[in-house]
C-alpha cells in the first residue's frame, strides 16, 4: 500500500459563486438555481471552459465594451467639451498632442521634453506613439494611438485577472469581479492606469508563491509606471513585524529598490530637469478633481470661506495618510489574527486614494483586483461600484459646464457633483469597512471560512505570531492552529 508522499494529491475543490454567494444564489433561481451540493468543481474535468478561459472570455467582451463606450469621440475626435459630454474623454488623444507625441517627441528620451508621470509611463507613451502610422497631429492619428493603447490595455487586463484567479486558491471565480467590474469598463481606457494594477497584480502573486526577488523586481517596475504599487511593501512590513519574519521584507523590498533605481538613474544621470518634472508637477499643483481636497474648495468658494492651497494641501493631505497608515498598523497588529495580505494591501491603497490631492475617474482600476481579493462578495462590490459610475458620470457633467459652458440640460451644478464625490468616497469607506470587520472578527472574512490561512501570504501563510498587541483567547488560538494546519496540508 503507498504511503503517504506516494499517493497523488487530487485537485483542490474550488467555490461555486452561486453556491458560496447570497446574492448571486438569488439570480441563479431563473436558470435552475445554484450548483447542486453533490458536484465537484474542480475536480471534474470541465473541458474546454475551464475556470480562466470562462474569465478570459469575460474580460474580452467587457473590453469591447469598454472600447465602444468611447464610439462618440471614436467617430467624432476628441474635442472639449463635446468629449465630457458624451463621457468619452481619453488621457491618450489628448497627451498623443499637447505632450508633442504625435510630433516624435519621446518622453524622458527627448531633450527638453515633460512628462507628468513616472519614467516607465512615459516610456509606454513614447513607444506606443512609435507604432502610430504616418506623421505630424491628426484626427486619424489620435484615433490609432487611442485604439493600439485600447488594444494593448485589454491584454493587460486579461492578464490582471488571470493573475487575481492564481493567487485566490480555491476561489477563482472572485476574478470575475475584476473581469465584469463596471468601474474598468468604463475607467480603463481613460489612462494607462491598468498597467500598474497588472504588475501590482503579478507582484502579488509571485509572493504568494514564495519568489520574493520577483516579486520585489515587480513592485520596482510598478512604481516607476505609478507611485502607489510601493504601498504593497507596506503590507509585507506589518506581517513581517507580526511574525517576526524579517526576511520576506528584506528581500522583496532589496530588489524592488534595485529595480527602480536601475529604471530611474539613466534618465535621473541624462535629463534630471524631465525626470523631476512629474515630482514638481504633483508638488506644485492644486487639489485634483475628485479629491476630498477639491471638494472642500469649490464648497468653501461658494460659502466664502478660505480654500486650500497646493502647501496646505500637501501637508493635510501626508499627515492623514499617515495617520490612517498608523490607524491600519494598529488593526493589523491587534487583530485576533493575522489579517490576510491583500486586507492590508486594499486598507493602505484606500487611504492613500482617499487622502490623495488628486482623484481621477481611473484611480478605481487600482481597488478593483484589491477589492476581489479582499473582499469577495458581490453585493458589497456591487454597491460600490454603483457610486463610483455615479461619480464617474457627475465629473464628465461637471468638466463639461466649467471648460464649455454647454446647454443648460447637459450640465451638472456643483452642489450635485460634490455629493458625487462624497458619495464615492462614502462608498469607498463601506468597502474598508467591510474589509476592517474581517480582520476583527475572522469569522466574517469568507476567504478564511475554508480553514484556509491567507492565499497570498506566501512566506507567512501559516506561520504564528511573535508580536501582537492583543492577546488571543483561547478560541482565537484553536482557529489559528487549525488554520496553520489545514494549511500545511495544502503544502504537501
Amino acid at each position: 500500500m503507498p504511503g503517504p508522499s506516494q499517493r497523488r494529491r487530487l485537485p483542490l475543490r474550488i467555490v461555486v459563486p452561486s453556491r458560496n454567494d447570497p446574492l448571486l444564489r438569488r439570480f441563479t433561481e431563473p436558470l435552475g438555481g445554484p450548483l447542486g451540493k453533490r458536484t465537484a468543481p474542480g475536480i471534474v474535468e470541465p473541458g474546454f471552459f475551464t475556470v480562466e478561459r470562462v474569465l478570459i472570455l469575460l474580460t474580452t467582451v467587457a473590453a469591447l465594451l469598454s472600447v465602444l463606450v468611447k464610439t462618440p469621440c471614436r467617430v467624432a475626435g476628441w474635442t472639449m467639451p463635446d468629449d465630457f459630454y458624451m463621457a468619452c474623454y481619453s488621457d491618450w488623444p489628448v497627451l498623443f498632442e499637447a505632450r508633442g507625441l504625435a510630433e516624435g517627441v519621446f518622453p524622458f528620451v527627448t531633450p527638453g521634453s515633460a512628462f507628468e508621470y513616472p519614467v516607465l509611463m512615459g516610456l509606454l507613451a513614447g513607444v506606443t506613439a512609435l507604432l502610430v502610422p504616418g506623421n505630424g497631429a491628426s484626427p486619424e492619428r489620435a484615433l490609432a494611438y487611442f485604439d493600439i493603447n485600447a488594444t494593448l490595455v485589454a491584454v493587460v487586463w486579461i492578464v490582471t485577472v488571470v493573475a487575481t484567479a492564481r493567487m485566490s486558491h480555491r476561489r477563482p471565480w472572485d476574478a470575475a469581479m475584476v473581469a465584469l467590474a463596471p468601474g474598468v469598463v468604463l475607467a480603463g481606457t481613460i489612462n494607462w492606469d491598468l498597467w500598474p494594477a497588472m504588475v501590482l497584480a503579478l507582484a502579488m502573486l509571485c509572493f504568494a508563491r514564495g519568489q520574493l526577488a520577483a516579486a520585489g523586481a515587480l513592485i520596482g517596475l510598478g512604481t516607476a509606471l505609478k507611485v502607489y504599487p510601493v504601498l504593497l511593501l507596506g503590507a509585507i512590513l506589518l506581517l513581517a513585524i507580526r511574525t517576526g519574519r524579517s526576511r520576506p521584507l528584506l528581500v522583496t523590498a532589496g530588489a524592488a529598490g534595485a529595480t527602480w533605481l536601475l529604471v530611474n538613474v539613466p534618465f535621473m544621470v541624462s535629463g534630471f530637469a524631465s525626470w523631476s518634472y512629474f515630482l514638481g508637477y504633483t508638488r506644485d499643483r492644486d487639489a485634483g478633481y475628485s479629491s476630498l481636497w477639491y471638494a472642500y474648495n469649490v464648497t468653501a468658494e461658494r460659502g466664502g470661506l478660505p480654500q486650500l492651497g497646493p502647501g496646505a494641501v500637501n501637508a493635510l493631505s501626508l499627515l492623514l495618510f499617515l495617520g490612517a497608515c498608523l490607524a491600519i498598523a494598529l488593526l493589523v497588529l491587534s487583530a485576533p489574527r493575522r489579517p490576510r495580505l491583500a486586507s492590508i494591501v486594499f486598507l493602505i491603497v484606500v487611504a492613500f486614494v482617499l487622502t490623495n490631492k488628486v482623484y481621477s475617474p481611473q484611480f478605481v482600476v487600482w481597488l478593483v483586483p484589491l477589492a476581489a481579493l479582499a473582499h469577495p462578495r458581490w453585493r458589497d462590490f456591487l454597491i460600490w461600484q454603483f457610486f463610483e459610475v455615479l461619480h464617474w458620470w457627475a465629473i464628465w457633467m461637471y468638466l463639461g459646464r466649467i471648460t464649455g459652458g454647454g446647454e443648460q440640460q447637459h450640465n451638472i451644478d456643483t452642489p450635485y457633483y460634490v455629493l458625487a464625490v462624497l458619495g464615492h468616497i462614502a462608498a469607498t469607506a463601506y468597502l474598508t469597512v467591510k474589509v476592517a470587520r474581517g480582520m476583527l472578527e475572522p469569522d466574517h472574512d469568507v476567504v478564511r471560512r475554508l480553514d484556509t490561512d491567507d492565499p497570498q501570504g506566501g512566506p507567512f501563510a501559516g506561520m504564528p505570531d511573535r508580536f501582537v498587541l492583543h492577546r488571543n483567547t483561547r478560541q482565537d488560538r484553536v482557529q489559528t492552529a487549525r488554520a496553520v494546519q489545514a494549511e500545511r496540508q495544502d503544502k504537501k
